[in-house]
């Protein structure tokens, strides 16, 4: 993990983090992602537990909103073949969707759950936080990458967003 400074009092940030995780552990373990939310829930999320580096860097995720972090892995689920359809659909013809690095197709998955979901939050933000993530986690090169990615999916899912009928 990189020595980027974490996000800290963003409990909406925490769980997007949180979420992100969780996909890479149900990916990598082949648990539901209903069972690792729980798992999460009970380990990682620490209720009151004071933001730190160390916590991040253990792999907990100090201040989550649960119910986001719980909506997210649900989308994730739900809609986890659209959302992957999403990805490809904006992936270039030399990348497949299993060559990504597996963190950023985890957090891909959750921002193209989120922009399947509904019209909150708004695209801009979806995009912001998940880069904000990525950034967390991977270099640069796989950042300007992951924008590229997350624009023209928000896009293509929310074109009203970006004063475009779709």
């Amino acid at each position: 993990m990189k020595d980027r400074p974490k996000p800290t009092g963003r409990p909406r940030t925490g769980a997007r983090v949180a979420a992100v995780q969780a996909l890479f552990q149900s990916e990598h373990t082949g648990e539901s992602a209903e069972t690792v939310a729980q798992q999460f829930i009970r380990h990682r999320i620490g209720a009151g537990e004071a933001p730190d580096q160390e916590a991040f860097e253990e792999g907990r995720v100090p201040l989550a909103n649960i119910p986001l972090f719980e909506a997210i892995l649900r989308a994730a689920a739900t809609r986890g073949d659209a959302a992957d359809a999403e990805i490809r659909a904006h992936l270039s013809k030399d990348w497949t969707l299993e060559r990504l690095d597996p963190v950023l197709r985890a957090a891909l998955r959750a921002a193209a759950a989120e922009l399947l979901a509904g019209a909150e939050p708004p695209a801009r933000v979806v995009i912001n936080e998940y880069l904000d993530i990525v950034r967390g986690f991977l270099d640069e090169e796989t950042s300007r990458f992951a924008n590229g990615v997350l624009d023209a999916m928000a896009h293509a899912l929310r074109p009203a967003e970006f004063g475009r009928a779709r």
